[in-house]
């Protein structure tokens, strides 16, 4: 099975659930297996999630971009804080200005 294989999204009432590892390898099939409106989002679930590198981190920041204000981001998987920190995103992942 490989990375691709192994993560996954689903989206359950107002929360879309990430699961698997959300590296490079597997963003794009990601990417195609997201739901086209994203606006009744309200919760992102990372908490089965078990790595993110920059690529899993920029399509956690873009989904969460394009759901409804205030989405909450539940779990932290290993890598993710330093990761937001070194590009620095707040906790809603939006940029943070100086």
């Amino acid at each position: 099975m490989t990375a691709a294989d192994a993560a996954s999204v689903a989206l359950a009432g107002g929360t879309l659930r990430f699961t698997g590892a959300l590296r490079r390898d597997a963003v794009a099939a990601l990417w195609a297996r997201l739901p086209a409106a994203l606006d009744g989002v309200h919760r992102i679930d990372l908490t089965a999630v078990d790595g993110i590198d920059s690529a899993g981190l920029a399509l956690v920041s873009r989904v969460a971009e394009r759901c409804a204000a205030d989405v909450a981001i539940d779990g932290r998987p290993p890598g993710f804080d330093d990761l937001r920190t070194a590009y620095r995103l707040g906790a809603d992942l939006g940029f943070v200005r100086d």
